[in-house]
């Protein structure tokens, strides 16, 4: 399910004063909130100017003819016929999140340790997501030994890259920021139980401003790069639909060199919506494909917005399939091709829709966007 918070107002300063505060569970009630697995497409928060940055995020233009309509899309990285290679620069920035619930503090924290002895961080970066270690063998194509989101890029122009095999889209070792702590206010969160597990849970639109704030006031972070926001055992909330999101990814600041940013949650339970870095490979394989949510030079399709993890969410374990690496299995979504949206079969990777081949049928923008 597509949906979006309400769209914040990005005052020059980006101070406090400008985050919208939301209808977000109160920590003293009881947890009524209908448990939902959503990802949401956030508005970008741009601001018009003339200035021309040279640190803007790497990004090329294509298109695809759909029932005589041409639709333009914008992705991050080089076209796939240079055959060359692009690595974006990584932060990682870990949320810690707070709740006071009378005289009791409950914390969820991305530094909490896990079974493998790893922290949340720690197996995050260890994950497929920014390590190569699989050879993405698909349908017998091999799309290489490579980090997940490269070798579904390279899947999605296949017919270019048997060609170009030099193109790649590359995660930096990310660069983990000092921790952040952020006292969740009893008007913008509390916690619940979702899924069979006690969690923390956030207004959205609040959690948002935060986040901007935190980007804007770190001089390290650039439009060339991409920052992530992780926290842990956390969802978040919107007045219009309740619970629970898992992640998103959008764009703000100037027309001329928009920041993209990202959120994802790492649930730590079993089969839960969310479990480890299933929507992070979500939230960085839309990125890839609409990087700047603004729709600049197209990312409009016949099924709406080119929203690559959408499709796949409501499929069994969350469209998620299991790989392991080091010892550890990660859950993994599937992610949809342009084939999909309305784009030649011929350009992908065995001809399928999807970067797994789902097998359940999936057809042109079957299951929306």
């Amino acid at each position: 399910m597509k949906l979006r918070f309400a769209p914040l107002t990005l005052l020059a300063a980006l101070t406090a004063a400008a985050y919208l505060t939301g209808s977000a569970l109160a920590q003293n009630q009881a947890d009524t909130m209908h448990a939902k697995p959503m990802f949401v497409r956030m508005q970008p928060h741009l601001r018009a100017d003339v200035q021309t940055a040279v640190t803007k995020l790497p990004t090329w233009n294509g298109s695809f003819i759909f029932q005589s309509k041409t639709y333009k899309y914008n992705m991050v990285g080089t076209a796939p016929s240079t055959g060359t290679s692009t690595t974006i620069p990584v932060f990682i920035i870990p949320l810690k999140m707070v709740y006071k619930i009378g005289t009791t503090t409950v914390t969820f924290d991305p530094q909490h340790k896990l079974k493998n002895g790893q922290t949340v961080v720690q197996n995050t970066v260890a994950s497929p997501i920014f390590q190569s270690g699989i050879d993405f063998m698909q349908g017998g194509t091999d799309l290489g030994n490579t980090q997940y989101i490269d070798a579904f890029q390279r899947g999605n122009f296949w017919k270019t890259v048997k060609l170009k095999p030099g193109y790649h889209l590359l995660l930096g070792a990310p660069t983990i920021l000092p921790e952040i702590t952020i006292s969740v206010p009893a008007a913008d969160g509390g916690v619940g139980t979702e899924f069979g597990m006690k969690v923390g849970l956030a207004d959205g639109n609040w959690f948002d401003g935060k986040v901007q704030a935190i980007i804007a006031g770190n001089s390290k972070i650039a439009p060339n790069t991409l920052p992530i926001f992780l926290t842990y055992n956390v969802y978040l909330t919107d007045p219009s639909f309740g619970c629970c999101v898992g992640g998103y990814h959008s764009a703000f600041g100037s027309v001329s060199a928009p920041q993209s940013y990202s959120y994802s949650t790492y649930i730590g339970k079993t089969g839960a919506f969310a479990q480890d870095v299933s929507v992070l490979s979500h939230e960085i394989g839309e990125w890839a494909d609409d990087p700047l949510v603004v729709n600049f030079n197209g990312n409009n399709t016949p099924c709406g917005a080119l929203e690559v993890g959408d499709p796949e969410e409501s499929f069994a374990n969350f469209g998620t399939f299991p790989y392991t690496l080091n010892g550890f299995t990660y859950n993994l979504q599937d992610l949809t091709w342009l084939p999909y949206f309305g784009a030649p079969t011929t350009m992908s990777a065995n001809m399928w829709l999807t970067f797994q081949g789902n097998p359940f049928g999936m057809t042109i923008c079957s299951q929306g966007s």
